[in-house]
């Protein structure tokens, strides 16, 4: 089971090492049974001997599921990393993937604590962040959203994203395992699925500078938060239940992003997208007066918000 490469493995460390400091790190690794999950766990395991736990997600909403779970297990087993099986008990509203998404970073979060790993890493490689960054185009997103998928996100890390898919399938084929088909993986009514058919019939399409777009995209908008950071010294007010902002001769970008400083000053669950935000920012320029939530705006030359008046029971 071990036919992995010693390069591979220097590789995945060094990739590792780019993102946290691995020395004396218990890793956790989420690992679904796929070609790509069980790469990372076995570069894992090679890279970190002995400080690697694993866990899979069971959300029940597959009868193949449980016997996938316990496939890993197996794996785990075969290799002495200890493992987990998660069943969220958190319900999945609206999109399932989206919901499902969540449940399951809130269920190997609580499972994290539990075992004292440093890490949460998954399996994100370059086709990952390619089909993300033209999901996110389709969808008209900003900068942030075209920035992709993240290295680093909380205590999630993903060190797989300068590999293709076809060499962790590779490490699985050299490891001598036959890794977990997953049939949504081929499930068009998916916006993913349908964006990777699209990838493979059109060959012109390049992954890797894709994907490296998003990269650049990433450094552009951690590059606005810096200028955000500096110019909200200037331009915000922020006191105990109010906030202003001078919008004078600032890009739209720059007064987005400060405007959902301002928002979530007053309401910290607030957070407008897309096209609300641009007609909210278009009104306030035009000096009207708008209410978003509980929070009450006056636009003109400064733009003030405050928590909305309660509408009095009729």
């Amino acid at each position: 089971m071990y036919g992995v490469k010693p390069a591979s493995v220097a590789r995945f460390h060094a990739d590792l090492t780019r993102i946290v400091n691995p020395q004396h790190v218990r890793l956790g690794v989420a690992v679904s049974g796929g070609g790509d999950s069980l790469a990372l766990l076995l570069l894992a395991h090679l890279a970190l001997p002995g400080r690697v736990h694993a866990a899979t997600v069971d959300h029940g909403l597959r009868t193949e599921a449980a016997a996938e779970a316990r496939f890993v297990a197996d794996v785990c087993r075969q290799l002495n990393v200890p493992h987990a099986i998660l069943t969220p008990d958190q319900p999945i509203t609206g999109s399932l993937q989206a919901g499902a998404r969540v449940a399951r970073y809130a269920a190997l979060d609580i499972w994290a604590n539990d075992t004292g790993c440093d890490w949460i890493a998954t399996a994100h490689h370059i086709d990952d962040q390619a089909e993300t960054l033209l999901m996110r185009l389709n969808r008209g997103s900003g900068v942030a959203g075209l920035a992709g998928v993240r290295a680093m996100n909380g205590r999630v890390i993903r060190p797989l994203l300068g590999w293709r898919r076809s060499e962790l399938a590779q490490i699985v084929a050299d490891a001598g395992i036959e890794a977990v088909d997953d049939p949504s993986n081929h499930d068009a009514d998916f916006d993913r699925v349908r964006i990777r058919q699209k990838i493979v019939a059109s060959p012109w399409l390049d992954v890797d500078h894709i994907a490296r777009s998003a990269t650049l995209l990433a450094e552009a908008n951690t590059a606005l938060d810096w200028a955000i950071s500096q110019l909200a010294k200037e331009r915000l007010t922020l006191g105990a239940d109010c906030a202003k902002l001078d919008p004078s001769l600032l890009p739209r970008e720059l007064r987005r992003r400060l405007t959902l400083i301002a928002l979530q000053h007053i309401d910290t669950d607030i957070a407008p997208r897309g096209a609300a935000l641009v007609a909210l920012i278009e009104a306030l320029g035009n000096g009207e007066t708008r209410t978003l939530g509980d929070v009450l705006i006056k636009g003109g030359a400064l733009w003030r918000f405050q928590r909305a008046t309660p509408r009095r029971k009729k």
